[in-house]
């Protein structure tokens, strides 16, 4: 099988694996994409937490950027973890001179553990310029709180949430409801057109590292390679919920999900 569509995902490393470039790379490939990437930081950590956080200089990702689209020009943009200012403003900066008109944006800002990935300063700059230059926004509850700055407990606090984004500038945002704890996940899109509810069956395992990362690469991926907006949603959502049911359970923590789930593995006779 041939990739589908290029895209290139600008975001951490996880040492571990589990979530950041890594599972970023394998979500693209799994579901039929061309992955490059430009690192923006590179992590110690594993299933129970992060160790540290060394961030990559601001040019150096803008160089990561440019000179990988001068060549192979993506499809669709997936920017994760970000961490600093400089590096959100050389981010914005590149994809302008690029014009890419499609890209998805996980605005990252704390690990599972608790561990802050982000500082305030890059927090503001998303919320200014960067989140309302992009296609989509996908953003889980805490996440969401920090950028309406409202506390989200139901379903009407998360669409209260979704209109002040969309009237803040934002052009759509999928506020993913995993943090709830209720028995059913509401994942939902809104639009200046209105919202749609994607809602499944809370899965009972604490095996979720990365889901967020691989859920917008998901969604990134589908819709680099033509799917409309909602329907990239829809099967990124499906793939991810596929993933987490199917989870290999490593690791003495939050351990990854399985971003093999899509793949028939081919058995060769020996």
């Amino acid at each position: 099988m041939k990739p589908k569509c290029k895209i290139l995902i600008i975001a951490g490393s996880d040492s571990s694996g589990g979530a950041g470039v890594q599972a970023d790379i394998k979500t693209a490939t799994a579901l039929g994409g061309y992955a490059m990437t430009a690192i923006t930081s590179i992590t110690a950590q594993n299933t129970t937490g992060v160790k540290s956080v060394f961030p990559i200089n601001s040019k150096e990702v803008e160089k990561q950027i440019i000179y990988t689209c001068k060549d192979i020009k993506p499809d669709v943009v997936k920017i994760g973890m970000i961490y600093s200012k400089q590096v959100a403003i050389s981010i914005f900066k590149s994809l302008k001179k690029l014009k890419i008109k499609k890209i998805i944006l996980d605005p990252v800002m704390v690990a599972k553990g608790g561990f802050k990935l982000i500082d305030k300063k890059a927090i503001n700059f998303i919320k200014d310029k960067l989140m309302k230059n992009v296609t989509l926004i996908t953003p889980n509850i805490p996440e969401t709180e920090v950028l309406t700055k409202i506390k989200i407990k139901n379903t009407k606090d998360m669409t209260k949430a979704g209109e002040i984004l969309i009237k803040g500038g934002v052009k759509n945002v999928l506020i993913k409801g995993g943090h709830s704890n209720t028995e059913r996940i509401y994942d939902i899109l809104y639009s200046k057109n209105g919202y749609k509810k994607f809602v499944n069956k809370k899965i009972k395992t604490k095996n979720t590292h990365g889901t967020g990362c691989t859920l917008s690469t998901a969604i990134a991926t589908f819709y680099g390679c033509g799917k409309t907006l909602n329907k990239s949603c829809e099967l990124g959502i499906k793939y991810v919920n596929q993933s987490i049911k199917t989870n290999p359970k490593y690791g003495k923590g939050n351990g990854p999900i399985n971003h093999l789930s899509s793949i028939k593995i081919i058995k060769f006779r020996k």
